[in-house]
C-alpha cells in the first residue's frame, strides 16, 4: 500500500494523494512561498492544470504543457542550470510545464515560455529558458487559433 499524502486547497478542497505526486521545489517558486506543490488536472479533456501548493491552500497556479499550444517551442538551458536543476541531459522523464496568465477573455490568456518549470524525479525547479523567441507573456489565443498572436 502506498502513502498518500493530504492536501488542502480553497479550491479543490482537500485533496488524497500518492506521496510520489509530491513535487519538492527546493528553491521555490519565485514570488511565491511553500516548497512542495502538486499538480492537479483540470479536467480530461483540458489542457490546463494547477499547480497547488501543498503548504498554503490559497495558493494554486495554471500551468499547461507548452507544446500543447507552441507545438515548435524550444526549451534551452545552460549546463550549470540543468545540473542544479538534477535533469539528465537527454531529457527522459523530465515534465515540463509553463505557467499560464489567466484573464477575462482568451485572447488575454498569456504563457511564460522564458520561465518554465521541470520536474523531473519529484523535484521541481523554474528555470530560464535561454531559447530565442521564448517570451514572458506568449498569447495562447489570438485570431483564432492556440499559441498564435
Amino acid at each position: 500500500m502506498s502513502a498518500t499524502v493530504s492536501v488542502p486547497s480553497r479550491r479543490f478542497g482537500v485533496l488524497e494523494l500518492p506521496a510520489d505526486e509530491l513535487i519538492e521545489f527546493p528553491e521555490g517558486l519565485v514570488g511565491l512561498g511553500g516548497s512542495r506543490f502538486v499538480v492537479v488536472r483540470a479536467g480530461e479533456d483540458s489542457p490546463f492544470s494547477w499547480l497547488q501548493s501543498a503548504d498554503d491552500p490559497d495558493l494554486a497556479l495554471p500551468v499547461t504543457d507548452p507544446w500543447a499550444f507552441f507545438p515548435d517551442y524550444q526549451l534551452e538551458l545552460s549546463d550549470e542550470a540543468t545540473a542544479d536543476a538534477g535533469l539528465p541531459e537527454d531529457g527522459a522523464g523530465v515534465t515540463v510545464l509553463v505557467t499560464v496568465r489567466a484573464a477575462g477573455e482568451l485572447k488575454d490568456f498569456a504563457a511564460n515560455l522564458k520561465a518554465p518549470i521541470v520536474v523531473h524525479e519529484g523535484r521541481g525547479h523554474q528555470v530560464i529558458n535561454s531559447a530565442a523567441g521564448a517570451a514572458v507573456r506568449a498569447p495562447l489565443f489570438g485570431a483564432g487559433e492556440p499559441g498564435t498572436a
